[in-house]
């Protein structure tokens, strides 16, 4: 079989960093990230969270080929932010809602699993 190996989806290569920038040359406030070991998931989430700023003109991402595991993000900012800041906050701000989520997971998983063993 020509395909990779599964673990090759995952793990970085050793030498290869997980996210490498790009200044765009032709556009002022816009820059690729290639971010490697990830796909749609990752992708997707980013790009919506990069459009809940009122700084980002643009963000979109592309799987370059099935079998090359990385996605290529771009983002395009007003002259008020510069790409990098648009993608550290977009990270800050995904890690922050995801702790809620899962705050809130547990406290319901907690009050659930209370509620069982009293009925029994």
């Amino acid at each position: 079989m020509n395909a990779p190996d599964r673990y090759e989806r995952f793990v970085v290569p050793e030498g290869v960093s997980k996210v490498s920038y790009e200044r765009d040359t032709k556009i002022i406030n816009a820059a690729s990230f290639t971010i490697e070991r990830e796909d749609h998931t990752i992708g997707n989430i980013l790009r919506m969270q990069l459009h809940r700023d009122e700084n980002v003109l643009f963000a979109g991402y592309k799987l370059p080929h099935p079998l090359q595991y990385k996605i290529l993000l771009r983002i395009h900012t007003t002259s008020q932010s510069s790409p990098m800041q648009a993608y550290n906050q977009a990270i800050n701000d995904l890690d922050k809602e995801l702790d809620h989520l899962k705050n809130e997971f547990e406290v319901e998983l907690a009050r659930h699993t209370g509620k069982q063993t009293r009925d029994y």
